[in-house]
């Protein structure tokens, strides 16, 4: 059989064990036992779509075991000069583990609650240091920018400087020759009469 040839569809019983091709073409097992991850959610999907009108319910996660809280009454409480029974024993010890564990609970919550306030004081230092960082490189921002403004400004005053200057003496040669022409022309009309 060539890599181009289709697979052929064979009808196994389902006791069988030897592995069968599905429609893709993707071979699986179809007995019920040894079976990989994919395999058993591919069968999990294959029963949840058999039945697709059907409600699926799915179970929320449990984030810490519930337990009852301790008793107020305590019944069947023994004298201090009373014998303790055998079974007295039992109960003794399912009241103790109960109670242990209760403390163990309250104490992983205080720890995690510590361990919460630690994050949330590093966190809030990082961000201060942070803020602070940006804070003086938006001032050193602030103030190149205004060195440029400033530079720009000086720049643009002394280029109208030059041009006033340059507009005096222009005016200046402007009238120093006007003034030579209108001596010459009246030298020459003076000496034209």
């Amino acid at each position: 059989m060539s890599a181009k040839e289709p697979v052929q569809k064979t009808n196994h019983s389902p006791n069988d064990s030897e592995h069968s091709d599905s429609e893709e073409g993707i071979k699986h097992r179809t007995h019920r036992y040894n079976l990989t991850p994919v395999e058993i959610q591919r069968l999990q999907l294959e029963k949840l779509l058999r039945k697709v009108d059907k409600p699926v319910n799915i179970p929320e996660m449990v984030d810490k075991p519930k337990l009852k809280p301790p008793k107020d009454i305590v019944r069947n409480v023994q004298g201090s000069s009373a014998g303790a029974g055998s079974g007295e024993f039992h109960v003794y010890r399912a009241h103790r583990r109960r109670e242990y564990t209760r403390l163990k609970i309250m104490e992983e919550e205080t720890k995690k609650e510590e361990e919460r306030q630690d994050f949330e004081e590093k966190v809030a230092v990082v961000k201060a240091q942070e803020e602070e960082k940006t804070a003086k490189k938006r001032a050193k921002r602030q103030k190149k920018k205004q060195i440029k403004k400033q530079n720009i400004k000086k720049a643009k005053t002394k280029q109208e400087d030059k041009d006033k200057q340059t507009d005096t003496n222009d005016d200046n040669k402007d009238l120093s020759t006007e003034l030579r022409n209108a001596s010459s022309n009246s030298d020459t009309e003076g000496n034209n009469e």
